[in-house]
């Protein structure tokens, strides 16, 4: 059974790998260092918190919980970089949410 805690450390580690692409992106735009770095700060510490969940979850609920990377993404795509994000791609997302649901209940 996964508790609140548990939850929230899965959704910070999907948070991070998605923000350590955003300063990928950013970095590839704007050729500032300063992107790089956070960016593989981001990314080494979601990968940190994904070895401890693997520690104390099933696989199955830590690496299928990944997806949610792609629901920040989607979000960062549209308040960080002005994308468009029509009906099809908002239908993604809650498909991946509703398996999610489905995994970590």
């Amino acid at each position: 059974m996964i508790n609140s805690w548990m939850f929230a450390l899965l959704l910070v580690m999907t948070l991070f790998g998605s923000l350590g692409g955003v300063c990928f992106k950013l970095f590839s735009l704007k050729k500032a260092k300063v992107y790089l770095l956070t960016g593989f700060m981001f990314y080494g510490s979601g990968a940190l918190i994904n070895i401890y969940l693997l520690d104390i979850l099933p696989y199955t609920v830590v690496m299928s919980a990944n997806a949610m990377t792609f629901i920040w993404t989607l979000l960062f795509a549209k308040w960080i970089f002005k994308e468009s994000v029509g009906m099809i791609k908002i239908a993604g997302v809650a498909f991946i949410v509703s398996g999610l649901l489905l995994l970590v209940s």
